[in-house]
């Protein structure tokens, strides 16, 4: 007969394992994947090593978790930022998503670069794939809707978007690296996306008018 975890002892678990996260997500915001040691978090956690491997059987299995937790909170900030309402402007729309991505990434320098670049486990970039793609369905779902409202040309959105998300990545992991950035970074990003979304008028267009303040994680 399988043994049935009691409601008390399914609590404790719960929050032995969301502590080992918390302070895995510290350490990687700190330092970075490579600082992620089991060993290393069980102290930054407060317990024994062995109760880190009681919530996840490997350091690869505990950085994927990690991952999951933390893309899906940056994910989320992306589709809150394009759920607002910009009465059909999908420029204005893909801006802001832009904007909030680029802005919380520069807000949390070392965990970005760990999210986007860091060299790490094939169980880890499995996870770092799923993050570039939903960031690429959050845009592509806006030109979608632009290109079938007439106001942006005609074009493969998921294709655009995947190059946009391609481009941005590439264009922040050496400013995420050195742990600064150009004051004009996330305007200049900004441009070159609606200049390939195209048909805005340069008025339209202008980082000034469309750049928001990104907000840090």
């Amino acid at each position: 007969m399988a043994y049935r975890k009691t409601p008390a002892v399914q609590a404790r678990l719960d929050a032995q394992r969301g502590a080992v996260l918390a302070a895995a997500t510290e350490l990687l915001a700190e330092r970075g994947y490579a600082a992620c040691s089991v060993a290393a978090v069980a102290e930054r956690a407060g317990i024994a090593t062995g109760s880190v491997y009681r919530s996840f059987p490997s350091k690869a299995e505990l950085v994927a978790e990690l991952f999951r937790t933390v893309v899906g909170r940056e994910v989320e900030a992306v589709r809150a930022a394009a759920a607002r309402d910009y009465r059909g402007d999908q420029h204005a729309q893909v801006a802001t998503v832009i904007g909030v991505f680029a802005g919380r990434a520069l807000g949390a320098p070392r965990l970005a670069y760990a999210l986007l670049a860091e060299p790490v486990d094939p169980e880890v970039e499995a996870e770092r794939l799923v993050f570039r793609s939903a960031f690429r369905d959050v845009i592509a779902a806006a030109i979608t809707s632009g290109v079938e409202a007439g106001r942006l040309p005609c074009q493969d959105p998921e294709l655009t978007a995947a190059l946009l998300v391609g481009g941005i990545g590439e264009a922040l992991v050496g400013p995420l690296a050195d742990g600064r950035a150009p004051d004009d970074l996330i305007p200049a990003l900004i441009t070159f996306s609606l200049r390939a979304l195209g048909s805005a008028t340069a008025e339209d267009t202008s980082p000034t008018r469309l750049a928001p303040t990104g907000a840090t994680p």
